[in-house]
């Protein structure tokens, strides 16, 4: 089992990256936010999941490993498989799915490409109750990546565009500075919104 993959990014797609380890280069798949947060020539530390077919080994990577876990129980759900969970992790980010399966807000989850509105009832029905033992819901301080994911995320569901709310997101990590990480959700996305309506 490879459970982990650090090097230099040497090649990115919208949901792909190959990591250049040893001199060997590696295809990850990783959600859309995880690549839009990676840079080619910039070291890269991701958490993975092997996964074994017949006829291909697929490694997807993560950067957390609440992320990856939340990838791997997404795919214990029947009629699951890695490219709905990473689709998931794609939509909203492991907090969001999270908060929107422990409140049974299935809504949320329909969003998500594949899922449907039988899916998103089926992930609400056998994950509720599981949801609670993910390391993400313990309330810890979010990471670096986690509040660029939950606010880029809140600024596409109140109808930004994604390239409008990456920029918002930059915006507001240069207006905070390194203690970002540390401010609460809601803070930050005030200040994006703030700032979006002053560039308007």
């Amino acid at each position: 089992m490879i459970a982990s993959l650090s090097g230099v990014v040497s090649a990115l797609g919208l949901t792909s990256a190959v990591i250049e380890v040893g001199g060997v280069g590696i295809q990850v798949q990783v959600p859309a936010r995880t690549a839009l947060e990676l840079r080619v020539g910039a070291p890269a530390h991701l958490h993975t999941s092997l996964i074994v077919r017949e006829d291909s080994l697929t490694l997807f990577g993560f950067e957390s490993a609440a992320a990856r876990d939340f990838f791997e129980l997404l795919q214990t759900v029947s009629g699951i498989g890695p490219k709905v969970a990473q689709s998931a992790l794609s939509v909203l980010g492991e907090r969001e799915l999270v908060s929107a399966i422990a409140s049974g807000n299935s809504a949320v989850l329909e969003k998500i490409p594949g899922l449907g509105k039988k899916g998103s009832a089926r992930v609400v029905l056998e994950l509720k109750e599981k949801v609670g033992a993910l390391p993400q819901s313990s309330g810890v301080v979010a990471s670096a990546g986690s509040w660029r994911e939950s606010l880029t995320s809140a600024l596409m569901n109140l109808g930004y565009a994604a390239r409008d709310a990456e920029s918002a997101a930059t915006s507001a990590a240069e207006e905070i500075g390194s203690e970002i990480s540390e401010r609460p959700i809601a803070e930050i996305l005030k200040i994006a919104l703030q700032n979006r309506g002053r560039s308007l």
